[in-house]
């Protein structure tokens, strides 16, 4: 416990100075009403009043003891702490990084991009308490990574930035700030952070850019990469970048212009260096936005209990002590006596204003001094009260005061209270009805008139505003119209450009029908001919053999003439029983090379499988190539390019 204790309000400590002065003036005052010291001399005092008039100093010891409780518990000691709801605040940055070709020129080692890259690593880590945006730009500007509060996607996606992968060369910030800014409104921030990491741009492009600044509220911090010596630009292939009339292009940092653009934008300007002192400074001031109550995340704090309140307890005897009559003052005039002496200048108080004068007087005071507020809230009177609300420009409860009352004059202040909210028509009424109290109430007529001519004017702008909402509206709806046929007409061409390509499909279905049967016709005839050529091999083969069953039945024949004679088998059984032997020894070859077509089928089908599969890339660079490539294309069908373009 001793541990953590101390004071929460440690100035409060010198108070105890105050008090030691308070102190001793107390006792020089109790000296000096002695009729004794008028008599003895001084350098007597302290032998012959010792017992008498100087040896009393405890008597002064409540009044020290009281001061040092006060003291000590508006010092506020502590030791212990108390949990507390703390809420925490949102912010949103957008990175905007350049993406043009001049952003490779080496006046920076090694180049101008890797040290924007690193540095826009380092601004991640600054900025990683709230949402983060990243936006890339050149030709045209696109949406890398939407507002986040993970930074690791961002961080992941930096290495792969470069001016290659961009669909259109050039330098176009105009763009990239008009997606920062929706990329803010759109997750509900009004205003944000805008880290624009360029090398430069153009007075052409200055123009846009500063259109915007007036536009927005968001604050452009710039980061200026590059030297103003500049540096050429070396592409891929080695070679020096060149401009149409064939001159080396040497891009140069503008600072000034930057810096200027910053300036305007409540924003910092920092040209890249070496060390994290550029970082530090761009971010040293953001815009950060409270959220609404529903949408604040509760976290837990600590909060110290305070034991001040508790000293006074302890201090209430002694106070109660001085409230007895007579001692108060006695205590209190000395007291007063001794602050006039260190401040030197009478104590001021509201109680002391209230020993003097009533509440109205003290509102008049405040009403004269023109503090209408204050006045406001002293006074009792009815109809003063309400001048001063009048005064201090609370029409609503002004008017409610004024109801209250009656009377010409209340009447007339009513009139003008309306009259000050825009109510004019009430006011008018309340005009009339002082003019019939009063025809000749000069006043009136002239507030009058001039309330009727402030109505006219009012009901003029609302009937040129209603005027310009129907124009709006008919404008509206004629675009809608005009994008509703727009839209039909590319639901139509859709609609033939699917019709042509089922068409086409069908073709190319009977085409491959058509080479299909040709392809069975073909394997057809190779199977008949192959057919017929075995039958005929094996007519020869069943010829054959039966002219060796003659010749061996005609030598049996002539050895056994008289006995064990056979009668020769018939030829068409001979050769129905070969057929069969033919066909059960080519249906085992048919089956083994269907099934060798049908495995050949597999391994192709997972040929192609493989190729579609390598076709699929993971790589970050390639990824964005391809997103960026899509969506320029839409755009381009959809909006001309905004802004003033360098293909630099």
């Amino acid at each position: 416990m001793l541990d953590n204790f101390h004071f929460l309000r440690p100035f409060w400590l010198l108070a105890f100075f105050a008090l030691l002065f308070i102190v001793w003036q107390l006792k020089k005052l109790r000296l000096a009403n002695s009729a004794w010291q008028r008599v003895v001399p001084k350098h007597l005092n302290k032998v012959l009043l010792a017992n008498n008039e100087t040896g009393k100093p405890l008597a002064l010891l409540p009044i020290f003891l009281l001061g040092t409780l006060m003291i000590l518990a508006l010092a506020g000691p502590t030791w212990q702490k108390l949990p507390q709801p703390v809420y925490q605040t949102d912010k949103a940055s957008v990175i905007v990084m350049d993406m043009s070709f001049s952003m490779l020129a080496t006046d920076t080692k090694p180049n101008r991009l890797t040290r924007a890259r690193f540095k826009a690593l380092d601004l991640l880590e600054k900025v990683a308490d709230g949402d983060v945006g990243l936006i890339a730009y050149a030709g045209d500007a696109f949406v890398i990574s939407p507002l986040t509060e993970d930074i690791n996607n961002i961080r992941l996606l930096l290495p792969s930035l470069s001016p290659q992968i961009m669909p259109e060369l050039g330098s176009n910030p105009y763009p990239a700030l008009t997606l920062a800014n929706d990329m803010l409104i759109n997750a509900g921030y009004q205003k944000g952070d805008i880290y624009w990491l360029t090398d430069g741009i153009t007075r052409d492009e200055l123009q846009d850019v500063n259109e915007f600044g007036r536009e927005h509220e968001h604050s452009i911090n710039i980061l200026g990469v590059g030297t103003e010596q500049g540096a050429p630009i070396t592409l891929d292939n080695g070679e020096l970048m060149r401009d149409r009339g064939g001159n080396i292009v040497i891009p140069k940092l503008n600072a000034r212009m930057l810096a200027e653009i910053s300036e305007r934008n409540d924003g910092n300007y920092q040209t890249i260096r070496n060390d994290d002192e550029d970082i530090n400074d761009l971010t040293r001031s953001g815009n950060v936005l409270a959220v609404s109550e529903n949408q604040q995340q509760e976290m837990q704090g600590d909060q110290w209990q305070e034991f001040g309140p508790y000293l006074l307890l302890a201090a209430l005897p002694l106070i109660l002590f001085y409230c007895r009559k007579g001692v108060l003052l006695s205590v209190m005039v000395p007291v007063l006596m001794s602050a006039s002496l260190l401040t030197s200048a009478p104590v001021q108080a509201s109680v002391w204003d209230d020993l003097w004068k009533r509440k109205d007087q003290q509102a008049q005071d405040k009403f004269n001094q023109q503090d209408f507020d204050q006045a406001a809230a002293q006074f009792k009177q009815p109809e003063w009260k309400a001048s001063a609300l009048y005064k201090a420009g609370d029409y609503e409860n002004a008017l409610q005061a004024f109801n209250e009352l009656d009377g010409l004059d209340a009447t007339y202040n009513r009139a003008n209270t309306l009259a000050k909210m825009q109510r004019f028509e009430e006011a008018i009424k309340a005009y009339d009805n002082v003019l019939q109290q009063a025809p000749n109430h000069q006043d009136a007529i002239a507030n009058k008139a001039l309330v009727e001519k402030l109505l006219n004017q009012q009901d003029q702008q609302n009937q040129d505003q209603q005027n310009q909402d129907q124009q709006n509206q008919d404008q509206q709806n004629q675009d809608q119209q005009n994008q509703d046929q727009q839209n039909q007409d590319q639901q139509n061409q859709d609609q033939q450009n699917q019709d042509q390509q089922n068409q086409d499909q069908q073709n190319q279905d009977q085409q491959n029908q058509d080479q299909q049967n040709q392809d069975q016709q073909n394997q057809d005839q190779q199977n008949q001919n192959q057919q017929n050529q075995d039958q005929q091999n094996q007519d020869q083969q069943n010829q054959d053999q039966q002219n060796r069953d003659q010749q061996n039945r005609d030598q049996q024949n002539s050895e056994q003439s008289e006995s064990d004679h056979k009668e020769p088998e018939p030829e068409g059984a001979n050769q129905t029983e070969q057929q069969e032997q033919q066909e059960e020894s080519e249906q085992p070859g048919q089956a083994k090379e269907s099934q060798a077509q049908l495995t050949e089928q597999e391994l192709e089908q997972q040929q192609k499988h493989q190729q579609i599969l390598k076709k699929v890339t993971d790589d970050p660079n390639l990824l964005l190539r391809n997103k960026m490539r899509l969506e320029y294309r839409k755009r381009r069908q959809n909006r001309s390019s905004i802004g003033v373009k360098e293909k630099w």
